[in-house]
């Protein structure tokens, strides 16, 4: 079976083209420059004389009804592009349980528990804030729980060239961890009017995929039927569609075996070196999310019409995005580092010797990036298009940049601390002949 035939992206001629393509995708800074960019021309366009074109492309609708897939633009990029996005997470999740950080209880409890202090605080807050607005209000309590990792990642990779590795590593287990609770959040609390029927019929495909997967199969016109009927099934079923990528993405092997695995290169002494199909899954995919599914996602979901600074004005009246606000800006700093403080007080645990406080402070905010899972959980919470749904994402915007510019200078300035310390400046001997 050649490379052209398993479960990757369509590989484009000449392929040194694809591969340079392929590694700058891969790149933490492109990524988040690529969501910036969208996101940015996604709000020129919905304030411009232009936002009539702009509307009517999102809510063009295409697709069967009869498969409950007639659609809308902006649907279908929430609900089938972001499933690739989850795919990729899916897989991501899998190989850190299996043979990640999180494999070790120990070693994962610290930024697991960060991560939960993470989703619990911002979630409490927007409460608070909303405590009197009314119950519908309150549907959107999970929007400031989550965490942006391509933005997240993208800050870090920006300004933090020299903290240290275990913050990274601190801030990667986090979001993963966030990603899973995020997911959990959208199956239990935002699954309305589960159909049954379609929900057992979605085991067939999915049941179908393990097997091949397991059975080393790659051949893209076997899996990706299979991938879509999984896809389909679990919408028409009533459970967000992303739900579907999830468990994709867990059925994948992580651990190469003789029939399921890919060769990546040799060793040493010329014996082949293997990856398990997760890692291949996750290294093709893992581009298309980054480059293409993400950004759509973000181009159709971040248009909101301000209407200028008295549009501004009533959206920052408004509590819904006051409380995402706060809950991005400060819940997710008081939560993880509250969190991660308490349980470093615990005998045996501690954070790894490299990585300071002011470095978990700096962390924290970065990780009140919210953006594309808190978009979409606006969406289930308020319906596109509402007037909530547009506070909703001045909220997580106007959130999402003041977490990432206090975090970013948090990470500056300890970046320039650990880089003259790597780096030390070399005084010249005046006395020296």
């Amino acid at each position: 079976m050649t490379a052209e035939q398993d479960f990757t992206p369509p590989q484009q001629a000449p392929h040194s083209i694809w591969r340079g393509v392929h590694q700058t995708l891969q790149s933490d800074t492109i990524g988040g420059a690529l969501l910036l960019g969208a996101t940015v021309l996604a709000l020129i366009l919905a304030n411009t004389p232009l936002a009539p074109f702009y509307d009517s492309v999102r809510d063009f609708r295409f697709g069967p009804e009869a498969l409950h897939l007639n659609l809308t633009v902006g649907q279908w990029a929430a609900d089938g592009l972001l499933a690739i996005f989850f795919f990729v997470v899916g897989l991501e999740l899998k190989e850190e349980f299996v043979v990640g950080k999180l494999r070790n209880p120990r070693t994962a409890l610290l930024p697991i528990a960060a991560a939960v202090g993470g989703v619990i605080v911002p979630a409490i807050i927007y409460m608070i804030v909303n405590l009197n607005a009314g119950p519908a209000a309150l549907q959107g309590w999970a929007i400031p729980a989550a965490t942006d990792i391509a933005f997240a990642v993208a800050v870090i990779a920006v300004v933090g060239r020299f903290l240290p590795t275990a913050l990274r590593t601190f801030l990667l287990t986090l979001a993963v961890v966030d990603d899973l609770l995020a997911i959990s959040i959208i199956a239990i609390f935002y699954t309305n009017d589960l159909e049954v029927v379609p929900l057992l019929l979605a085991i067939v495909p999915l049941a179908l995929f393990a097997v091949a997967v397991r059975f080393g199969i790659r051949h893209i016109w076997v899996l990706l039927p299979l991938a879509f009927a999984t896809w389909a099934l679990v919408h028409a079923a009533g459970i967000h569609a992303t739900v579907a990528g999830v468990l994709l993405g867990f059925v994948v092997p992580v651990v190469a075996t003789k029939r399921a695995r890919v060769q990546v290169g040799t060793d040493s002494e010329g014996k082949p070196i293997y990856d398990g199909l997760a890692a291949h899954f996750a290294d093709r995919w893992g581009s298309i999310s980054t480059g293409f599914a993400v950004p759509v996602f973000a181009f159709f979901a971040a248009g909101v019409t301000v209407g200028g600074l008295s549009g501004l004005a009533e959206s920052f009246q408004d509590t819904i995005a006051l409380g995402i606000i706060a809950g991005l800006v400060l819940g997710k700093a008081i939560g993880i580092t509250g969190t991660t403080f308490l349980v470093t007080r615990l005998p045996g645990l501690r954070l790894d010797p490299t990585v300071k406080w002011p470095d978990i402070i700096g962390m924290s905010f970065v990780a009140g990036i919210g953006f594309t899972v808190s978009l979409l959980i606006g969406e289930l919470s308020f319906g596109v298009g509402s007037e909530s749904d547009n506070h909703v994402k001045v909220g997580v915007l106007t959130g999402s940049f003041l977490a990432a510019l206090i975090g970013a200078a948090i990470l500056g300035v300890r970046n320039r601390r650990y880089k003259n310390i790597a780096l030390p400046v070399h005084v010249p001997d005046v006395g020296a002949k």
